[in-house]
């Protein structure tokens, strides 16, 4: 006899469960989850030392809001704070979208959109990338209806590293209804080198619809604390908090992400030298035949098709975790130990690749 169940609901107990990066054999670099390969700073340590366990933290972040909000010249009331970025998306989603309504986004993207508009409720309307890997902006716009309630453009684009340029995002804009929601998700864009690039913080006076993510996770080097922020009208980060659960950043991350602030040149020039290492890597595997598209973040992306998971298993081989996502390979630039062993593998791959039937 079948044991009873519990009545949950379908389209949840049908979705896959975010899986995070695979550990790494301590004689293996994790390349897989595109971390910051840096020790935290010594204040930074000492900041999380500080913190209290046994008291509840300030939950409304007032302290880290008002240092954001000078450094960004917004008000303390036009952002939100969460346990990384991602979680003030689903907030933001949870907001703005329910059953029957849409959410736009480009895909491949992060992996954990479709998941967290599913958890909503709603639909997920994902718009192809380019041939090139990058969003299609005015495929984007097209896709847009009357169920719409938001867009989520991410810029770099995880996983496959592609900008959206500042001109091409005013054009889009300009065709986005402004009762449409539009997020911009820069968890990346200390990365981000090419002068043409959008920046989303210094538009927000010109679009009243938009919203940009912000983390401290990769170039500030605090994902295990997870400390994330969204910065918008004042209105639609209302929404957000009262669809967050409270209570979830805690006090270390709120230290640590004052902290790092207090050392962001220190910082920022370890992202300095990642992008370069970065620029290094992506140049190599051109070398080696590899099309991949011009990175803006701290990770490559290999098109590996129907090869992925034999192409992870070589990089498995030579001591590189990575990341296998379906049609292709997503590589963080790590420790500069690691480069070696990651081209090593890199060009066993695409030998293997151009010579497969």
């Amino acid at each position: 006899m079948t044991e009873p169940r519990v009545r949950l609901r379908p389209e949840i107990e049908a979705m896959v469960p975010y899986r995070q990066g695979r550990a790494a054999a301590p004689d293996a670099y994790k390349l897989s989850s595109n971390e910051n390969p840096f020790e935290p700073l010594p204040a930074v340590i000492e900041a999380i030392a500080l913190a209290s366990v046994n008291r509840y933290p300030d939950a409304s972040a007032l302290a880290l809001r008002e240092r954001l909000a000078s450094r960004h010249g917004v008000s303390v009331e036009q952002l939100q704070v969460g346990s990384g970025s991602v979680a003030v998306l689903a907030q933001l989603i949870t907001a703005a979208a329910s059953v029957g309504d849409e959410v736009v986004y480009s895909w491949r993207s992060f992996e954990a959109y479709p998941g967290l508009v599913a958890v909503a409720g709603a639909t997920s309307v994902q718009v192809a990338n380019t041939a090139d890997h990058r969003h299609d902006l005015p495929a984007m716009a097209a896709a847009i209806t009357d169920r719409t309630r938001m867009v989520v453009v991410c810029s770099p684009n995880n996983p496959t590293g592609s900008i959206v340029t500042r001109s091409e995002f005013e054009a889009f804009m300009a065709l986005v209804p402004s009762s449409v929601l539009v997020v911009l998700d820069e968890a990346y864009v200390e990365f981000v080198t090419d002068p043409d690039a959008v920046r989303g913080i210094p538009l927000l006076g010109t679009y009243p619809n938009l919203v940009v993510l912000r983390t401290f996770s990769k170039a500030y080097g605090l994902a295990g604390l997870r400390v994330g922020y969204a910065v918008g009208p004042e209105y639609v980060m209302d929404a957000a908090r009262s669809a967050a659960i409270p209570l979830s950043v805690i006090e270390q991350a709120q230290r640590a992400a004052i902290v790092s602030l207090d050392h962001e040149d220190e910082l920022l020039e370890r992202v300095a030298r990642i992008s370069a290492l970065r620029d290094h890597v992506w140049q190599a595997l051109i070398d080696q035949g590899w099309a991949v598209p011009r990175p803006h973040g701290n990770f490559v992306w290999l098109a590996t098709g129907e090869q992925t998971e034999w192409a992870a298993g070589v990089f498995g081989d030579y001591g590189i975790v990575v990341r296998a996502l379906g049609d292709g390979l997503r590589v963080s630039i790590g420790e500069s130990g690691s480069v070696d062993k990651l081209l090593q593998a890199s060009a066993e791959v695409v030998r293997n690749l151009r010579t497969a039937p």
